[in-house]
């Protein structure tokens, strides 16, 4: 294996493996959006919230007590979470009290909710839902989906390039390459998908909701004291899908030099390969210099007999 080919698929290597344990890491984290509250402002403003929403200021107290929507928030593909301690004194309180949600602990030991994709749907409770809300969960369930599925082809891709690299085969890195930019794209897909789920939340759906960011039917002044910011969840999964684009690209350059460097090896070694080509040649009874060569007897010479 020559230069060129050493070094490409060493950092092809380096990128694959890297790029998937990015992704895996956004995958599996709740980082990908920070949703912070300033529930201070709106406890000062509680009046222009009963206005907005229509409601008496025991219910509003009850909804900034009990509802999500008003506490600083994380959000990744599969949980919200609510940075702080959990306490009964709503005054203290870093998350939502009541039963409208249902927290747990964490591994990171911070409160979560799981969201929900509605597999299995058990109370059929799609059926009851919008178009547009069906919208947004086909392309929820879409978006886990691809990610997977780009995972799979990774995986597949690793298989590939193993075996390649064993037997210095530019015929398997050229798969592993088209292995990995397939993942790539499933990879690529999902994140659109999740924009699309993000643009559905908080442009399209109208329907008025306690817990889901259906920004379109929140009062203004929550609109106005709630900012929504990427995080670093989000930003590894882009580097993550930009490192498999990469690695792809270096797969298929380290084929490239592989086949090239065979070639060249073959070419050297036909040099020292000469041919020898055995030629047949026809019998001669009186050797390789004819008959004319060897004296004879000569019969009706021209100076006749020898008389004695």
């Amino acid at each position: 294996m020559g230069f060129c080919s050493a070094v490409t698929l060493a950092f092809a290597t380096i990128f694959s493996l890297v790029a998937v344990a990015l992704l895996a890491i956004a995958f599996s984290t709740d980082n990908w959006i920070t949703i912070t509250v300033k529930r201070n402002d709106l406890k000062d403003n509680i009046s222009i919230l009963e206005n907005q929403l229509g409601k008496s200021q025991k219910d509003v107290e009850l909804d900034m007590q009990e509802s999500p929507l008003y506490f600083t928030r994380t959000r990744g593909l599969f949980r919200e979470c609510y940075p702080g301690e959990k306490s009964e004194n709503p005054e203290k309180t870093s998350s939502p009290l009541g039963e409208r949600v249902v927290l747990y602990m964490s591994p990171v030991e911070t409160w979560c909710r799981n969201l929900d994709y509605y597999i299995p749907d058990e109370k059929d409770v799609t059926k009851t839902l919008g178009k547009e809300e069906m919208t947004r969960i086909h392309m929820s369930r879409a978006m886990v989906a691809l990610f997977i599925v780009g995972f799979f082809f990774m995986f597949v891709s690793f298989t590939a390039g193993i075996r390649g690299c064993w037997k210095t085969s530019p015929s398997n890195i050229t798969a592993s390459a088209i292995l990995m930019l397939i993942a790539c794209l499933f990879s690529a897909g999902g994140m659109g998908l999740w924009h699309g789920v993000e643009h559905w939340e908080r442009n399209k759906i109208t329907t008025k909701s306690d817990t889901e960011l259906f920004t379109q039917s929140w009062p203004q002044e929550l609109k106005d004291n709630t900012e929504f910011k990427y995080e670093w969840s989000y930003i590894v999964s882009w580097i993550g899908v930009g490192l498999a684009l990469i690695s792809s690209i270096l797969f298929s350059l380290a084929a490239v030099c592989i086949r090239t460097d065979k070639e060249r090896e073959d070419a050297m070694n036909m040099q020292y390969l000469m041919p020898v080509y055995h030629q047949k040649q026809q019998a001669q009874p009186y050797g390789p210099y004819g008959y004319a060569a060897y004296p004879g007897p000569y019969y009706g010479s021209q100076y006749g007999p020898y008389n004695y």
